[in-house]
Parts: structure tokens; C-alpha cells; sequence
């Protein structure tokens, strides 16, 4: 899809929105006069030293452990092309086009800083890659998040030079000399400084912190609609999320969930159905009535995240680095611990997301606990399974997920003849992150399927209008109660309506949220 918006780089820090309008929508990038001038500032210092027969670290120096072995004048562009062509060593998969535009636009906000020293052409070459689509072919393995994500850069870097793979604006696999002829755009030929300035950097972490913050917005709404519906279909109470029980417990996150299961459950005729004395039910389950407790603090892990991205797109992060009066300073910026930990924070809180969802997919299943639906919703029970197989793959999900929850960030280890003896695994940190929020989409996925099934043997009780519409909704691309059939695709399709927003855009739709 063409997004229709611009993103100005280098006028004021990037906000997420930004990042997700260019990563994942091709918005287009412009470069802001006044960061022009920066950068041409910033590339005269570089000019001086260059010329200055004193060494300057990754000027007219090597680089890391080699720091202090001296580069002839006449061997600088070797170096820098050996620099990037070295450090291009990412293997497996490819990384997906969406990181790749998120890494790229970030290294381009801090190249257009003017603290790099680059020349104004290489922040023109980098807008203009993104402006023609051009994707660097980015692989799996290959960073330890320090210095940055070194590998993963490197190869964005390669690919301006005209070297490597990348895929073009059709998604095909091309030499990258080819898409860049093909769109007007002249190799790069890298000058002192510059290979550094390319690679020395938190993007890709930090790309994949904020994509996935943008999904988890609205996957946590999302668990709390799952939740209503669990709740609903199986004679829970919304009378314990009321507004002055959670004002008891000022936590943030967990008042908005609970305002978000109120919303959802409003009006609903099953609920009205058992409010009065004659239901004996003293409490539900923690995993029905703990659902905002659980799901706020995921929340609320979300609120300290965001705010460590905000600090990072403000942030400009190389090494070594032009700073005030012509100075060139190393220093350690380029660690990713600040984003590396809170990736790892985050992924603890996806998997407790999907822990109570599994939960409360199990009690719809199971009749000694779902007040009177049959066993695992099933048609003919005996004869027919129901829905028992994809509660299995909720549960296989889940326990997964807690694998993923082990933090990435505590496991540094040295590199560069313990040169680079701390690194920050934030690109690990990210990576697992983006699959357990695949995970966590699924789980969620199930849990609705489930909920909407539970919903139509209610009848003749009448769902309410947020969830009763959900189920609708799910009806478009599921068959409800009968027979058994071919389950997958109706967990594939749901599981799109979630990913896609159509879920909760449909529950907002008929709810005060």
C-alpha cells in the first residue's frame, strides 16, 4: 500500500507514527533544509582532520581493535569500502522489508544530524533509496547489539554502494546496481568517516521496538475484548471491574483495561442474565476476573517502554561523534542496553498476555467449568472434537512464549579481541519479540474463535453489542456451532481479522472505548 503522507527527516526527532508511515506504509522522506546545512558543517570538520597529520580515530585510523594502527591518506577509501564489505557478514533468513525501512530511516536521521561528518550525499542516498523502495537484503544473525547493530547496517550500506542484494519496489531479488541504475540513484563512494557514520548504530532494535509498540496497542485492546467475550460466555461477572474497586489500586494500565471490559460487556443481555441473587457464584476464576490486573500491566510495561523509544529518536547515536567546537569524540552511545532490556520487558508481558488468554480458552472448553456448554464446544460430543486441538495450539503457543520471555539482554559476550567485551543482544531481544507478538496474535486469535463459538450456544441469550458483533464478524470467515470440519483455516482467517485491526475496529464500532 502507498502511503500518502511525507516524513520530514532531520527538521525535529522522528515520532513513532513516522517510523511506522515509512516502514510499513512506503511513505516517502524529505530532507529539511536547515539539516543540509548541519551535515555539510558537520563534513567540514571531517575535511580538517582528514588533512591533519595526527591520527583521528575512524578517520585516518582503523577501527575497533585496530584503532590505533595509522591509514595512509591514499588507502582511506579502501578502508572504508573494506570497512562496510567486513562487517556485511549477517546470515539465515532475510529480515523483514518493514525492519529494514525502520533501520534505514533511523540511520538516516542521525546521518542528517550533522554530528556523522558525512556528506550531504549520503543522507541524499539513503532518502532516496527509501523514497524508490529500495530494500537492502538484511539477514538474521550477525548483530550483538554493540557497537549498534553493526552487521545489519553494514549491509544497508552495501547495497548504497551499489554491492549486494536487495529487493526492489516489486519485492524482486536484484543486484543492488541494478535497482539503483534502475531508479536514477549513483553508488555511493564512501570518504573518511563515513563507512563508520553507516553502521554505528541502534536502529534495527530500536525500528523493531517501535513497530512492535505500535502492535501491541492494539493487541492489548484486543485481550481485553477476548476477555469480555470469555467473560460473557461463560457467566462471568463484569461487576468486579467497576471503576471504585480499581481506584483501590491506582495502577494506570490496569483502571484502562478495566474500562475497556466495562465498555465491552455493556448492554450485554447474557450478563443481565445472572446479576440477581440466584446466581451462587461467590468469585470467577483469577483468569476471568484478574483479566485488567494481567493486562494492565502489560500496559503499563508498554507506558515505560514508549518512553525509552521517544528518548532513543531523540537520540543521535555514532561513534566517534562531531560534537560542539569541532570536536570528534569517541564514546559509548552506540550500547544497546536501554532498548535491548525493555524488548526483553516487553516480551516477559506478551507471554502473560497469552498465559490468561490460553486460560481462559481451557474453562470454555472444559465442562466442569464453563457453566453447562458441552465438552470442548463440541457438536456431537463423542463423535465430534470441537474446538479441544486448538486450545492444544494455544497451549504449544504459550509455552513458547515463556521460552521467548528469557531475556536476551543478559547474555553479552566478548567480540573484537575483547575490544567490544559488554554487547546488549537488542537485536536478539528484538527479533524474539517480533515472533512473540506473532504468538501472542494467535493465542488472542483462538481465544475469540472460542468466545464467538461459546456466544452462539448461549442462545437464546443475546451477546452484547460489542462482542455480538465481533461474533458476527468472526461468522464471515468461520462456521459456527456443528459438525466438525477442517479447523485451520478458520484459526488462519481469525487470526487476521486480529492482525488487521478489523476485530477491534468492529468491537469500538458498538462500544464506548
Amino acid at each position: 500500500m502507498q502511503h500518502s503522507s511525507t516524513v520530514i527527516v532531520g527538521a525535529a526527532p522522528l515520532s513513532p507514527a513516522d517510523v511506522v508511515a515509512v516502514a510499513r506504509h512506503f511513505a516517502k522522506v524529505e530532507i529539511a533544509d536547515a539539516a543540509r546545512e548541519r551535515v555539510a558543517a558537520g563534513r567540514a570538520v571531517i575535511d580538517g582532520m582528514a588533512a591533519d597529520p595526527n591520527p583521528h580515530y575512524g578517520v585516518s585510523t582503523g577501527f575497533g581493535a585496530l584503532a590505533t594502527t595509522f591509514i595512509a591518506p591514499e588507502r582511506r577509501r579502501q578502508l572504508q569500502l573494506s570497512l562496510i564489505r567486513s562487517h556485511a557478514a549477517g546470515t539465515g533468513p532475510e529480515v523483514e522489508t518493514e525492519v529494514v525501512r525502520a533501520l534505514q530511516l533511523l540511520r538516516l536521521q542521525t546521518l542528517a544530524s550533522g554530528h556523522t561528518g558525512v556528506r550531504p550525499v549520503v543522507v541524499d542516498t539513503y532518502a532516496a533509496m527509501l523514497n524508490s523502495r529500495i530494500t537492502p537484503v538484511v539477514r538474521e544473525y550477525g548483530s550483538l547489539g554493540c557497537s549498534g547493530d553493526l552487521a545489519p547496517l553494514s549491509h544497508v550500506a552495501l547495497a548504497s554502494m551499489g554491492e549486494g542484494d536487495v529487493r526492489n519496489a516489486e519485492g524482486e531479488l536484484v543486484p543492488a546496481s541494478e535497482a539503483l541504475a534502475a531508479a536514477g540513484v549513483e553508488p555511493l563512494v564512501l570518504v573518511e568517516k563515513e563507512g563508520l557514520a553507516l553502521v554505528n548504530g541502534t536502529d534495527g532494535m530500536l525500528g523493531m521496538l517501535v513497530l512492535a509498540l505500535h502492535d501491541l496497542e492494539q493487541l492489548t485492546t484486543t485481550a481485553d475484548l477476548a476477555a469480555a467475550m470469555s467473560i460473557e460466555s461463560q457467566l462471568g461477572t463484569d461487576a468486579v471491574f467497576a471503576a471504585d474497586l480499581m481506584a483501590l489500586r491506582p495502577q494506570v494500565g490496569q483502571a484502562t483495561s478495566a474500562a475497556n471490559l466495562r465498555a465491552f460487556l455493556a448492554e450485554s443481555p447474557i450478563v443481565h442474565s445472572h446479576k440477581g441473587p440466584e446466581d451462587g457464584r461467590v468469585q470467577d476464576a483469577y483468569s476471568l476476573r484478574c483479566s485488567p490486573q494481567v493486562h494492565g500491566t502489560a500496559r503499563d510495561t508498554m507506558g515505560h517502554a514508549t518512553m525509552i523509544a521517544e528518548r532513543e529518536l531523540a537520540s543521535v547515536v555514532d561513534n566517534p561523534i562531531v560534537v560542539s567546537e569541532g570536536r570528534l569524540e569517541s564514546n559509548g552511545n552506540f550500547h544497546g542496553a536501554p532498548v535491548a532490556a525493555v524488548l526483553d520487558f516487553l516480551a516477559i508481558s506478551v507471554a502473560d498476555l497469552a498465559s490468561i488468554s490460553e486460560r481462559r480458552t481451557d474453562r470454555a472448553l472444559d465442562p466442569s467449568r464453563n457453566r453447562d456448554l458441552p465438552p470442548f464446544l463440541a457438536h456431537e460430543v463423542g463423535v465430534d472434537s470441537g474446538l479441544m486441538i486448538a486450545q492444544y495450539a494455544a497451549a504449544g503457543i504459550v509455552s513458547e512464549l515463556k521460552r521467548l520471555a528469557a531475556p536476551a539482554s543478559v547474555d553479552s559476550i566478548p567480540s573484537s579481541a575483547m575490544q567490544e567485551d559488554h554487547v546488549s543482544m537488542g537485536w536478539a531481544a528484538a527479533r524474539k519479540l517480533r515472533r512473540a507478538i506473532d504468538g501472542l496474535t494467535r493465542v488472542l486469535a483462538i481465544e475469540i474463535l472460542t468466545g464467538a463459538r461459546a456466544l452462539d450456544l448461549r442462545a437464546p441469550l443475546v451477546a452484547g453489542p460489542a462482542t455480538g458483533a465481533v461474533r458476527d464478524l468472526v461468522r464471515t470467515v468461520a462456521d459456527g456451532p456443528g459438525p466438525d470440519h477442517f479447523l485451520s483455516p478458520d484459526m488462519e482467517a481469525v487470526t487476521e481479522l486480529v492482525r488487521s485491526g478489523a476485530v477491534l475496529r468492529t468491537a469500538k464500532e458498538h462500544a464506548d472505548v
